[in-house]
């Protein structure tokens, strides 16, 4: 016999959090979001699937349509406990105006348990005491959730306190800004509602959490593949007699810059997939250095390493040239060039913002005979803020409730962005940004004896960075 999936059916008033608190816990964007009262009139399933099996369902209904009269004929109904929603439904699914509150309780009726939410921000009514009584006495296993909206909480202890009368467990849950933590816990708590959906639940928490690994890894991979074609990215054009040679320089770089932001854009676009937008694009924060173009002044500015960080790793990559230049001349050269690559290496990489911007210190476009050839990257300050700027989106994306619709919430007087430092690799270990130089050194010198370990060293790093993001 096949085991059944936990079910709850999600319930509560218009405008006061239910679809968001649905979408967010089945990390669904198709749930519509209305303020109108009497949008939904039908239940509609929407169940959470992983790795193509169905693991837990949530149910939206309509909002009660007469509570008072249901609850009259459920305290006057003498049949048996185990039949009041079945007889309830079939005394009333002819009568229109029951109509929403029949397909509110059939879900109930067939086992569903109850997430009920409301508004914390507004006092309890009478019709709010009804409909609480009504799912107390269909007996199913019941949370009630407080949908803190914008942390307004000044009925608090009154909602509080008339929820211990009515349900098995309380909590307070904001559905636009809950995190995967947070959802998280919430499944936890739903735990201890009753004993009998406890074991089921916990194998979709464990489920949950696998997935979610699994998303971190695909996304690290996502990162790396696009660092490697950036890193890596090389082309040739020939230089006819008497062409403009500079003309052609700003042309191949014009190429390089929108072949980059086309391949953040797609890694960007997976990402967001792989959290499951999409319908609604999350939209970056008015603040965020996200909304500076990859190879804007402010972005080279406040992202990255550091200049002395960058020393330090212009002096890795101008040591491992120049020891391969030391080997190549046999030894002879005593060391000499192993330092002055270091130095040299070093000095040019020290270099932020429209300096490094113009192409040369980046790119290496040089001219071998008739052909301007470009690539691969010189500085690993690209690599930098491509990491600062894919984990930023990351942090972005998996903390987009999708139960929220306030695209312009938040948005500054003016409109502009508050340009702080926003870069994360800056502040890494001097050994974690090894391992990134190291990778650097693999990528852009294509070497395939190197780049596998390389490559393996990089994944953990991101995964753990990742999993960092999510704990939070």
């Amino acid at each position: 016999m096949k085991e059944k999936v936990p079910e709850f059916a999600v319930v509560g008033h218009p405008n006061e959090g239910k679809s968001s608190v649905l979408s967010t816990l089945a990390e669904d964007d198709s749930v519509r979001v209305s303020p109108t009262p009497g949008e939904t009139r039908e239940c509609r399933r929407f169940p959470v699937k992983i790795d193509g099996r169905e693991v837990i369902a949530f149910i939206d209904t309509p909002g009660f349509q007469n509570p008072r009269r249901t609850l009259q004929w459920m305290r006057e109904y003498k049949g048996s406990d185990k039949r009041l929603l079945v007889d309830f439904i079939a005394a009333h699914e002819d009568d229109p105006t029951f109509h929403d509150d029949c397909h509110l309780l059939r879900p109930l009726a067939d086992g569903a348990g109850i997430i009920f939410v409301v508004d914390g921000s507004r006092p309890i009514r009478n019709m709010d005491r009804a409909e609480m009584e009504i799912l107390r006495l269909t007996g199913r296993p019941r949370m009630a959730i407080l949908n803190s909206k914008e942390n307004e909480t000044g009925f608090l202890e009154q909602w509080q306190m008339e929820f211990r009368k009515h349900f098995n467990a309380i909590r307070i849950f904001n559905s636009v800004r809950a995190t995967y933590a947070e959802r998280i816990a919430l499944l936890e708590s739903l735990k201890a509602i009753d004993q009998s959906i406890e074991d089921a639940l916990e194998i979709v928490i464990q489920a949950f959490t696998k997935d979610w690994a699994e998303r971190n890894r695909k996304t690290a991979e996502l990162i790396i593949a696009m660092l490697k074609e950036v890193l890596s990215y090389h082309r040739a054009a020939t230089l006819a007699k008497g062409a403009d040679e500079e003309a052609l320089r700003a042309k191949m770089r014009t190429t390089f810059n929108r072949f980059v932001r086309k391949r953040e854009q797609a890694a960007q676009a997976q990402i967001r997939r792989l959290f499951k937008h999409n319908i609604f694009s999350p939209e970056l924060p008015p603040g965020s250095i996200l909304n500076q173009d990859l190879f804007a002044e402010k972005t080279w500015q406040f992202l990255g390493l550091t200049n002395t960080q960058l020393i330090m790793a212009g002096a890795l990559s101008g040591a491992a040239l120049a020891a391969t230049i030391d080997v190549a001349a046999g030894g002879a050269s005593l060391g000499v060039f192993t330092a002055l690559g270091g130095v040299l290496g070093a000095a040019a990489t020290a270099v932020k913002g429209k300096d490094l911007l113009t192409g040369t210190k980046l790119l290496g476009i040089r001219l071998d005979h008739q052909q301007l050839r470009t690539g691969p990257v010189k500085s690993p300050q690209l690599m930098f803020i491509l990491l600062d700027r894919s984990i930023l989106f990351y942090s972005l994306i998996i903390n987009w409730a999708h139960g929220r619709r306030d695209y312009q919430q938040g948005l500054t007087e003016k409109g502009e962005p508050d340009m702080e430092k926003q870069g994360v690799t800056a502040g890494w270990s001097r050994s974690e940004q090894q391992i990134c130089e190291q990778f650097f050194l693999a990528a852009t010198k294509k070497d395939e004896t190197a780049l596998p370990d390389r490559t393996e060293e990089m994944r953990r790093l991101l995964i753990k960075k990742l999993a960092s993001f999510s704990e939070a």
